[in-house]
């Protein structure tokens, strides 16, 4: 198992969208918990979400992708841009210190 993070930028004038698809979005959540290691909304200086931020376990970046597919955010097609890039949690208070 690897760990790959997925950014995303919303595409303009989604806003609404994102708010109808929240509940459904929430509820898949949910059910994958168990794959996500964190997750949540990029926020603009404006206090507006611009995106989404997700750090995953998966098999290899097309599970990653796929899991992202899954989601009713990405089935109200809010997303200009999603990328996925294997990552190495090497050092932080969120994974306990450090790797070396």
């Amino acid at each position: 198992m690897k760990t790959y993070a997925i950014y995303c930028t919303d595409k303009p004038e989604t806003a609404q969208a994102r708010l109808n698809a929240r509940n459904a979005h929430f509820s898949h959540i949910e059910k994958v918990l168990d794959d996500i290691l964190i997750a949540g909304p990029l926020v603009g200086p404006d206090g507006i979400t611009v995106g989404s931020l997700l750090i995953v376990k998966a098999e290899d970046a097309i599970s990653a992708r796929t899991l992202l597919e899954r989601d009713p955010y990405f089935k109200a097609d809010i997303w200009a841009d999603i990328r996925i890039t294997e990552f190495v949690p090497a050092a932080g208070v969120w994974i306990g210190g450090k790797i070396w």
